[in-house]
């Protein structure tokens, strides 16, 4: 095939959140030659984004994103013939997606990207080995790139595919203090924690760290409004949790992290990935132990970063320090080297595309390999393995569709309703 220039590269990004949206976007036009304009398609489902929650993210181009089903989107890349594909999207469902591209049997398929939208915490072996069968399987840091390897390698799978990269949304300006601002960010996370009693604490040692501060302005980050979903289902929602008047100087905002970030002097979580956000810019950034260091929580992924504190500690002053390696090998770049990160996978891609043809998708999960696993996956996702995945796909529009109505209806519909009763 010949080298294209950048025009004539057509590019899809399917996202299946706001969070993944963002990654997906913005992946894709630092992969990709410069130029190249990515089609955005929503997958219809939970957590499909509302237009608010893609204005939120900051990524231009939102707007003209196609909300389809798993099948419809399968039907864009038959018909509308993409170079690049990039797959934001959770594990099971990128499984499905490599295994209805590859039963579109393409005069020539497009290249298939796909990763994580953040810190890699939970399972692991599992997300990757269903994302295997991708060209190009990103990893946003060193360490995350040997651990990849490593999963790939131990089951006698292909690892090539694994490229170093970094997360797309990293930037901002650097950290510099200003006279008279002392601004305390939490960064909320829609199921870390989990239960309703450990997000009720967090919430009350935030109340109480703004009373022990008055003269502080203290922030409660929230990912979503209540009736929109995120990547993660948020059961316990801490707009919800709040019993009585709060502190005059703690407020709960929405918006762009970015933003929020240009006006933090110290962002406190419990694992989420706005920390390497703030570590990129150089922000005092604290990761709490007061629930334990544990796999669930995801905070054990800062293990040696020198950032894990407690309440405790925060209320008497204290202000972590980052250990000097740990955050270039976990993906953050502030020395200046952070743009240089995509140079590796925009090289793997325009390779591909130049190449005379591509090999078939061959992700390691097959009706061989994993007999008792693969069907209940693509089942999930409307794939069905004893037939051809694009065939099974088109075959469920309709029942599709009858979702995506009762979602809609829940999710949008329902809000305005019960604005329109609070006039």
């Amino acid at each position: 095939m010949p080298s294209r220039n950048s025009e004539a590269v057509r590019v899809a990004v399917l996202a299946d959140s706001d969070t993944r949206w963002k990654w997906g976007a913005l992946t894709a036009r630092r992969i990709t030659p410069s130029g190249a304009r990515p089609t955005g398609f929503l997958l219809r489902g939970r957590a499909t984004p509302t237009a608010r929650q893609l204005a939120e993210v900051g990524v231009a181009g939102a707007e003209s994103a196609r909300e389809v089903t798993g099948a419809e989107f399968l039907r864009a890349v038959r018909d509308e013939a993409y170079d690049v594909v990039v797959l934001a999207l959770v594990g099971g469902t990128v499984q499905a997606m490599l295994h209805g591209l590859a039963g579109l049997a393409l005069p020539r398929r497009p290249v298939i990207v796909t990763g994580y939208v953040g810190v890699v915490y939970e399972k692991l072996a599992d997300g990757l080995l269903l994302r295997h069968g991708a060209d190009v399987v990103l990893a946003n840091s060193p360490a995350d790139a040997r651990r990849f390897r490593a999963v790939y390698e131990g089951v006698g799978a292909d690892a090539s595919a694994v490229v170093e990269a970094a997360l797309p949304f990293l930037g901002g300006a650097r950290y510099a203090p200003v006279e008279g601002r002392d601004t305390v960010v939490f960064a909320a996370q829609p199921s870390v924690p989990a239960s309703r009693a450990d997000r009720a604490y967090l919430l009350r040692r935030l109340v109480e760290h703004a009373r022990q501060h008055p003269h502080r302005e203290v922030l409660l980050k929230l990912r979503s409004k209540p009736g929109e979903h995120t990547t993660h289902v948020e059961e316990f929602p801490y707009q919800k949790l709040v019993r009585g008047p709060l502190p005059p100087n703690l407020r709960l905002v929405h918006g762009h992290m970015g933003e929020v970030l240009d006006r933090t002097d110290l962002l406190v979580t419990v694992s989420s990935t706005a920390a390497l956000e703030a570590l990129h810019r150089r922000i005092p950034t604290a990761v709490l132990t007061d629930l334990g260091v544990r796999e669930a929580l995801g905070n054990h992924h800062f293990i040696g970063s020198g950032l894990l504190t407690s309440w405790d500690r925060l209320d008497a002053g204290h202000r972590p320090e980052p250990d000097a390696g740990w955050p270039a090998d976990h993906g953050v770049a502030p020395d200046g080297a952070y743009e240089t990160r995509f140079d590796a996978a925009r090289e793997r891609v325009l390779g591909l595309l130049a190449a005379p043809a591509l090999p078939p998708v061959e992700p390691y999960y097959t009706p061989t390999t994993a007999p008792g696993y693969l069907p209940g996956v693509l089942a999930r996702h409307r794939l069905d393995a004893t037939e051809p995945p694009s065939t099974g796909a088109l075959r469920r529009v309709l029942r599709e569709a009858a979702r995506g109505v009762y979602r809609h209806g829940v999710q949008r519909v329902a809000p305005v309703i019960r604005r329109l009763g609070e006039l």
